[in-house]
């Protein structure tokens, strides 16, 4: 009884004592988060004792920092670091809740790039119990304001702050060791985040993510022409020959690339209630002269929209940390879809977008990737009820984007993006036409309804381009950026699906999204093949009848009969007709069965996928990274000067009506608008 009292004095009125009270209950919290607020996916002893014990060593280290201070200021620099290690524990919670993954500096660099809505977004997705991370750091103080823990103003001994320190070093290269051991190349050869989180803590990750930053930076820095060698000897090995039945089919027609925002395949055929959700695109899907493929993946990381851009126009994979397009768009070189067509096949190139143009540093990545034009909010009209979440919805984004398709020489390529159908999936009434599914889940049920939504547009869309002739010379292009529905969801997604449950093996199918080439003329019909969005530039040139064995692309012809049908996934997972693999765990594509004791042939089989994924991967990185294109000139490439373009307003609405090319839509009608005919029943625009 005596020794209890003793150490209960000892931890309420010496600085040590409080130091512990501090740590253990920083301790308690963080892994209370680990186990319910994230997916780290431990199994085994080694992984769930590493990730019981990883909150301690840097929680030691940081807080530790306060034990150097004399005096009452002592106590309180360990309050304020434990605060901001909770605001850090937060703010993860709520950008993992969204995006399955951790906080990167880049990321966090980027976010006055992509802040647009995002205060509804937070609010959204934040649940009371996520200020239980601060619930340690209220309870401190009010132990300190109640004088329950009495401030001991006595100074430790530096060679006890010293000590503490050297113990929390020592315990994290215990638990780094452990970690290695567990699974080698963790810090080298990982491209999951979660990994680094359960193994060695999100505070160690911090470190690590800040470190690799650095050395991107440095890579950069060092790169030279000789990096390139091992990127094109890869390429030059791996090359897949096109598909000669599909060469030059649509060659000298527009392209339409519509971006169908956060749109999965599972939408394809879906009722609600009865209702498709989606008739526009079911009827094009299933035309005789659409392309379809069933199997084609997202392959985005944090970057998600700007990582499928990423690779829709230049075939490069987006980061593993962070968005390339904010990070490296402004300064990099790059030669992509806009360029490579605009030279080789004098197309006029375009963007329409009904949001902000700063957004994923947009309006400074288009002019490295060579876009003419880029036409973002501020080229719209924005009156009330127009715009919702990120942008003009999609509606009414057609409809004013139509003066400008109009006015472009042709042919063009033409990228419109949409945000309707973007989180929170949020639809004011008059504009929902089909009800929210029933999960109880409110991030999911309002997916349907955004949705339908988009597919409206879309139908409108179409109509307007039947009723002007534009469809009988262009090419468009369908396809779903990234997936609506997170991995966070798996009750209400086993919902949606009728399934009985859903597993992160499911979650993987669920990356599925649409991919449609449809022209007049085409043969058409549903492609069985796997592919990602890294494989849509150089299929779309295929079609166009451009070669492209002389470009740093990373995909390969979709169609093409010697395709490998690997789609890796950023993270490093992947999924082939045969085998996938998903969080270090192999499975049978077809029956979803896990592959639990792989024979010798199977194993070799299983790691030389892997290892052509994460050399993919790598490689990609390095192209980025080192911006080794910089060295890299096809003879008949010119480099993209971003200073060229000016996307101001008034200089490139002067330039495009003032254009006196005969090729124009607005030309062949006779020098009329065609605006008259887009029908909308948008009820913002009814008079």
């Amino acid at each position: 009884m005596a020794r209890t009292k003793s150490f209960l004095q000892w931890l309420t009125k010496t600085k040590l004592g409080f130091f512990t009270i501090v740590l253990i209950l920083f301790w308690i919290k963080t892994y209370w988060i680990y186990l319910t607020k994230f997916n780290l996916g431990a199994s085994g002893s080694i992984q769930n004792f590493l990730l019981l014990i990883n909150p301690i060593p840097a929680g030691m280290l940081l807080l530790g920092i306060g034990l150097f201070f004399k005096g009452r200021k002592s106590y309180w620099i360990i309050v304020v670091i434990d605060f901001l290690l909770s605001l850090w524990l937060f703010a993860n919670i709520l950008y993992y809740r969204e995006f399955s993954n951790f906080l990167s500096f880049s990321i966090i660099k980027a976010s006055g790039s992509t802040s647009d809505n995002l205060g509804k977004s937070i609010v959204g997705i934040t649940r009371a119990t996520d200020f239980l991370s601060f619930l340690d750091v209220a309870a401190v103080i009010a132990l300190l304001l109640t004088k329950v823990i009495r401030i001991d103003v006595r100074p430790v001994k530096i060679r006890f702050g010293l000590l503490i320190e050297s113990l929390a070093i020592l315990l994290m290269g215990v638990n780094l060791g452990m970690a290695q051991k567990n699974r080698s190349g963790l810090l080298t050869r990982t491209f999951d985040n979660n990994y680094i989180v359960k193994y060695l803590g999100i505070n160690e990750y911090a470190v690590y993510d800040g470190f690799k930053t650095a050395q991107t930076n440095a890579q950069m820095a060092k790169a030279n022409v000789s990096d390139l060698h091992s990127v094109e000897q890869y390429l030059k090995t791996n090359y897949v020959q096109p598909n000669p039945e599909y060469t030059g089919v649509a060659k000298g027609k527009n392209v339409l690339v519509i971006h169908l925002e956060s749109f999965q395949q599972f939408l394809i055929g879906y009722k609600w209630k009865g209702k498709e959700v989606t008739p526009n695109l079911n009827k094009i899907y299933h035309a005789k002269d659409t392309l379809s493929f069933d199997n084609f993946y997202n392959q985005v990381g944090q970057g998600k929209t700007s990582d499928a851009e990423m690779m829709l126009e230049n075939s490069l994979f987006g980061l593993q940390s962070g968005s390339a397009m904010s990070s490296y768009g402004t300064s990099n070189t790059f030669e992509s879809a806009p360029a490579i067509l605009r030279q080789r096949a004098g197309y006029t190139t375009a963007v329409m977008h009904g949001g902000a143009g700063s957004f994923w540093n947009r309006n400074n990545a288009y002019k490295s990737f060579g876009y003419q034009y880029f036409m973002p909010l501020s080229y719209y009209k924005n009156r009330p009820k127009y715009y919702i979440g990120y942008g003009l919805k999609d509606k009414i984004f057609f409809d004013q984007s139509v003066k400008y398709i109009e006015r472009l020489p042709q042919p063009f390529y033409l990228k419109l993006i949409t945000v309707t159908n973007h989180y929170p999936y949020d639809l004011d009434k008059p504009n929902q036409t089909i009800p929210k599914t029933n999960t109880n889940d409110e991030t999911v049920d309002g997916y349907v309804q955004t949705a339908h939504y988009l597919d409206q547009a879309i139908g409108e869309l179409m109509s307007w381009m039947k009723k002007t002739g534009l469809d009988k010379n262009t090419l468009i292009v369908f396809y779903g950026d990234h997936y609506g529905i997170s991995g966070n969801h798996h009750k209400a997604s086993a919902q949606l699906l009728k399934q009985k449950q859903f597993n992160d093996f499911d979650d993987l199918k669920f990356q599925r999204v649409p991919l449609m080439f449809h022209m007049k003329g085409l043969k058409g019909g549903v492609d069985h093949s796997y592919g990602g969005e890294i494989d849509v530039l150089p299929t779309l040139l295929n079609l166009l009848g451009i070669k492209d064995n002389d470009t740093i692309q990373f995909g390969h012809d979709i169609l093409s009969r010697d395709s490998p049908q690997i789609v890796a996934q950023r993270n490093g997972d992947f999924i082939t007709p045969k085998y996938a693999k998903v969080g270090g765990m192999y499975y049978y594509t077809k029956t979803g069965e896990k592959i639990t004791h792989p024979n010798k042939k199977l194993k070799t089989e299983l790691m030389a996928i892997s290892n052509k994924v994460t050399t993919q991967l790598s490689l990609s990185d390095r192209v980025i990274d080192g911006n080794l294109l910089r060295f890299y000139k096809p003879k008949w490439f010119i480099k993209i000067k971003p200073s060229d373009y000016d996307y101001n307003k008034e200089k490139a609405l002067k330039n495009l009506y003032s254009n006196k090319d005969k090729t124009s839509l607005w030309y062949k009608n006779h020098k009329k608008s065609t605006q008259s005919d887009f029908k909308t029943d948008a009820p913002e625009l009814k008079k």
